[in-house]
């Protein structure tokens, strides 16, 4: 297979090639950066070199620093196998790209899997597999799967996951390089529906299609724990998956069913396809419990906040001012986008109902005005109220179809920024 040389060039092409910023001279294309957002710029001629049918390239030029190879990658990934970036620069650098790619191949393989080889199961078990071999004898884990979820009052999950014929399950994993007895200092919740055919609020065949990525959630902070161990983490940090599979059967759960949580809590289904945040109420609970300094979730929950934000970014909530601005500075540190939505106390307020301390969701079309911070309120109240708290809306973690910046699916946009977060 030839190999094709990308070089960085500040030059401006040649007249014969009009305004393009890619350029190709026998087997070496330059891109011409023209000073305007070059990691943007660098991702979508990435996209336009792949487009030409090449596999195989080889960065190569003093201009390449360790983001601008690393969205070239991005751009030049694709949901099928067989092709190949190698990259430029030193030893370290090198290293440090080859384990980002490690993870976010994990997460796009687990993301891009089918509904049917990935079951919630499949999901907790991979994730724990994965990490294992990482942290060896760091990583503990425990799965609780079934009816026996209901024993230790994870109602959420079981409810969302009881339609199915597989099991729901949620994964408890401790990565723990210090003492048996020492504190937890992050820990991570992930939403793991490995399917979402909205249960009875049924969503259209197209809204349906790519609901194999709604477990993008668990695979992205599973990838960056996996990344942050890769790169030396050296604290304790706790993973709960919240795996389940939203099924319409005789076993499903229902619209007007009432749910009474683990902390007491009750609440009202009036959408089944808002199943995402009843998941996730049992995992920022086990978060809690942990005594978890700081608390990430990361979740594809809203189709607002797509809204928001678009697909180029990913949204964040939090109640504490300087946990946004910390997640702000560690996605701004490794090249990827992030951007704050509200979160106000009435928010947990936001989904009234007359039967129960809340609902899940507001009874109209994709959850009304402001759903995702709405969304984002209902999950406050199953956060403890002595942990720092960062809620990240996957708004980017996956493309249905290919773009001017991404391939098809999964795009692992996110990882890098919390494996960050875990380094603070």
């Amino acid at each position: 297979m030839q190999v094709m040389t990308v070089t960085l060039t500040q030059s401006v092409p040649a007249s014969h090639w009009g305004k393009a910023d890619v350029t190709f001279e026998g087997q070496t294309s330059f891109i011409h950066l023209n000073g305007n957002a070059p990691l943007r710029q660098v991702q979508m001629a990435a996209r336009k070199i792949r487009s030409q049918g090449i596999n195989q390239v080889q960065l190569e030029g003093d201009l390449w620093t360790i983001d601008l190879q690393w969205v070239f990658a991005q751009g030049f990934a694709t949901a099928k196998p067989g092709y190949e970036v190698l990259w430029c620069g030193d030893e370290k650098q090198q290293q440090t790209l080859a384990h980002r790619l490690e993870a976010a191949n994990f997460a796009r393989q687990l993301t891009n899997d089918t509904p049917e080889d990935l079951s919630p199961v499949s999901l907790a078990t991979q994730a724990a597999n994965w990490l294992k071999a990482i942290g060896g004898d760091k990583v503990s884990f425990n799965i609780i799967e079934g009816q026996a979820l209901l024993e230790k009052k994870w109602v959420g999950i079981h409810a969302v996951g009881r339609g199915s014929d597989r099991p729901p399950a949620l994964l408890e994993l401790d990565f723990n390089p210090l003492s048996a007895d020492a504190p937890v200092d992050v820990a991570l919740v992930g939403k793991g529906i490995t399917f979402d055919s909205g249960g009875y609020s049924l969503k259209s065949s197209e809204g349906m299609l790519a609901m194999k990525c709604d477990m993008g959630g668990a695979a992205t902070v599973t990838a960056a724990l996996g990344l942050a161990i890769k790169s030396g983490l050296n604290k304790r940090v706790k993973l709960y998956l919240c795996c389940a599979e939203n099924l319409v059967s005789g076993h499903a759960f229902k619209l007007g069913d009432i749910l009474t949580y683990k902390n007491g809590t009750t609440v009202e289904i009036v959408n089944t396809d808002a199943e995402g945040r009843l998941v996730l109420a049992d995992g920022l609970q086990a978060a809690s419990e942990s005594g978890a300094k700081l608390i990430i979730d990361a979740a594809t929950l809203t189709g607002a906040a797509v809204m928001a934000v678009s697909n180029e970014y990913n949204a964040i909530f939090s109640p504490q001012t300087e946990t946004i601005k910390m997640a702000q500075q560690c996605a701004a540190a490794v090249g990827e986008n992030v951007w704050p939505l509200p979160l106000d106390p009435w928010h947990r307020d936001a989904c009234p109902s007359a039967y129960a301390d809340t609902a899940n969701s507001r009874p109209v079309k994709g959850g009304g005005a402001g759903g995702a911070s709405n969304a984002a309120g209902f999950l406050w109240r199953f956060v403890s109220p002595n942990a720092n708290w960062l809620h990240i809306d996957l708004a980017a973690a996956f493309e249905s179809s290919a773009t001017g910046l991404w391939g098809a699916g999964a795009t692992a946009h996110g990882v890098l920024t919390v494996a960050e977060l875990l380094k603070r």
